[in-house]
C-alpha cells in the first residue's frame, strides 16, 4: 500500500511552516507589545498578527502530525513537536534538531534515519 503523504514533501513543508510561525510569533509579540506596553497603544498589530498566527499554528500542528505519521516519530518527539508549537521560536529550534537527529528523514550528516547515504536504495541491514 502506497503512503498517502511523502514524508521528504512533508518534511519540507514542515520546515517552512517552522520559519513562518516563528516569524509570526515575533509579529504577534511585537504587536501585543504596542497593545499594553507601547506609545501610542494600538491594537492593528494583534489584529493584523493573530488570525496570521492563528492559521500558522494549525498548520504547523497538522503538518507535524502528517510527518510525525510519515517518520514514525516516538511519542516524546510527538510531545516535543507540540510543546515547540507554543513556545515562541521553539519551532525553529524543534527543526533544527529533529534535522541533526534524523526524525525528518536526513540527518545532518546526509544519512537517512536508516543510517544509509540520502538518495540510496540500498537496503539497511
Amino acid at each position: 500500500m502506497a503512503r498517502m503523504v511523502s514524508g521528504e514533501r512533508a518534511a519540507s513543508w514542515f520546515r517552512l511552516v517552522a520559519g513562518a510561525e516563528a516569524v509570526s510569533w515575533v509579529g504577534l509579540l511585537v504587536g501585543m507589545y504596542f497593545k499594553y506596553l507601547g506609545t501610542p497603544r494600538t491594537e492593528i498589530g494583534v489584529k493584523v498578527f493573530g488570525p496570521i498566527h492563528g492559521g500558522i499554528f494549525i498548520a504547523f500542528v497538522v503538518l507535524a502530525l502528517l510527518v510525525g505519521l510519515a517518520h514514525k516519530w516516538s511519542l516524546s518527539t510527538w510531545t516535543a513537536a507540540l510543546l515547540a508549537s507554543i513556545v515562541p521560536l521553539a519551532s525553529v529550534i524543534f527543526v533544527i534538531w529533529a534535522d541533526r537527529t534524523g526524525r525528518l528523514g536526513v540527518r545532518s550528516d546526509g544519512k537517512t534515519t536508516r543510517g544509509e547515504p540520502a538518495g540510496s536504495s540500498a537496503p539497511a541491514t
